[in-house]
């Protein structure tokens, strides 16, 4: 029976709210959410993505969440003096021959200047940013790994499920990651896709460094990452002080 040409607008317009407001959302999750086929589901993708009111992924869409961002150019100059200062407490952590996976963000983008500076010999760097790996690359001293990806050129980052896959090929001694801000429950991400990502970077790593600034305390986002535990720790321009006050890692 051929459906009514109302019935599929609403449907897709229903679908693009949907993707818009989960930002992200995996094509086996549309059928069920929708009660529609997969081939219905790829239809409707297909023509919200021809209409640019989404952007198709591997297994499923994405809402305007690169489009919303501050672009990484814009980022990089806000709190420097604050993200330098989380640098050298991050670059700490960090000894010869070791692996590391490096973050996006412009926080783990200083402690990567830091590093270009201050290069540790035998260093094996692994990231998902492009500037990061630039920045990284510059020393011979250290390796620089890029993962594989979907680009999202405001962020200069590469995510999504093939990312995922090429993180799990990793061990890491060390895991630097951004976040979107921090309370005594624990860690925030700024999007699902984001946090899906950094949970299967914190699976592969025997420590994490999270690197954020003092403006990110108390902000609790729609999306939780992870509770504060010995494996998680904090590099911040917070002090000791406020951290206690704050139920944060000292």
């Amino acid at each position: 029976m051929k459906v009514a040409t109302s019935i599929i607008l609403a449907r897709r317009q229903s679908l693009a709210e949907l993707i818009e407001n989960r930002r992200y959302i995996p094509l086996s999750e549309v059928c069920f959410r929708l009660g529609i086929s997969q081939a219905t589901a790829r239809r409707d993708l297909r023509i919200l993505a021809k209409e640019k009111k989404i952007t198709r992924t591997y297994g499923g869409a994405l809402g305007k969440f690169d489009a919303s961002y501050t672009s990484f150019a814009d980022r990089r100059g806000v709190d420097r003096e604050a993200k330098a200062l989380i640098a050298e407490q991050a670059r700490q952590f960090i000894q010869p021959g070791i692996t590391c996976f490096f973050d996006s963000g412009t926080t783990i983008f200083a402690l990567a200047e830091v590093l270009s500076h201050h290069p540790i010999h035998g260093l094996c760097a692994v990231t998902n940013s492009l500037p990061v790996a630039e920045m990284l690359g510059r020393r011979e001293e250290m390796e620089v790994h890029l993962l594989g990806g979907r680009f999202l050129q405001r962020q200069s980052i590469l995510l999504g499920d093939t990312a995922q896959r090429s993180a799990q090929r990793w061990k890491f001694d060390l895991v630097f990651l951004g976040a979107e801000g921090m309370s005594r429950r624990g860690v925030w991400a700024s999007e699902p896709e984001v946090a899906a990502f950094q949970h299967t970077l914190i699976s592969r790593a025997r420590r994490v460094i999270v690197c954020a600034h003092a403006a990110k305390l108390g902000r609790e986002t729609k999306t939780f990452l992870v509770p504060w535990s010995t494996k998680i720790n904090l590099a911040s321009d917070i002090t000791a002080a406020r951290r206690m006050r704050h139920g944060l890692p000292l």
